[in-house]
């Protein structure tokens, strides 16, 4: 790996850390618990997109998934130790790995017009992860009731994250264009 992919990994789990930091700062318009918007989530599927919009010449910072798994890991263990939430760290990366799993597996199913399907599909999955987990911490199956509402609460909040992304993507490839 070079050393400006290691450099841009790190600038972009800096970034997704930044975002997850703020956010929690931010109290949420919504009565309901768990209820987030996910903006790191934006950081994570841009670099999983990162390099693949179509353009003449190749990127020379693609990333692979296993990049990409690192920077969310990253970012999830840093959160955790930032925003002094050690007991959230379960939850994060249960949700946080199968929403990248599931992302994963779409990518190779979407164009890059549609980034913002991965994006809803990822935060579905994020919410079911959660949902496993404190159903496997807490032995109470009775959890999973909640599991509608954080689920419509996510393809709202992951389109969103998902459009954010795509939209950071479309204007990087314009850039590139523009400069040759």
């Amino acid at each position: 790996m070079t050393i400006k992919k290691h450099a841009l990994m790190a600038i972009l789990t800096a970034i997704a850390l930044i975002l997850f930091i703020i956010e929690a700062q931010i109290p949420m318009p919504v009565p309901v618990p768990g209820v987030k918007l996910g903006l790191a989530n934006s950081v994570t599927l841009f670099a999983l997109f990162f390099g693949v919009l179509k353009t003449d010449e190749p990127s020379p910072c693609l990333f692979t998934t296993a990049n990409v798994f690192a920077i969310l890991i990253c970012r999830i263990l840093l959160g955790a130790v930032f925003t002094g939430r050690p007991a959230a760290l379960i939850y994060s990366f249960a949700g946080g790995v199968l929403a990248l799993t599931a992302q994963v597996i779409m990518k190779r199913f979407i164009t890059d017009k549609q980034i913002w399907v991965c994006g809803a599909v990822g935060a579905v999955f994020h919410n079911v992860g959660q949902i496993i987990a404190a159903i496997l911490i807490t032995g109470t199956p009775a959890i999973a009731a909640y599991l509608p509402v954080l689920i419509v609460a996510g393809v709202l909040t992951g389109v969103f994250t998902g459009l954010i992304a795509q939209f950071v993507l479309e204007r990087l490839q314009k850039a590139r264009f523009m400069n040759r």
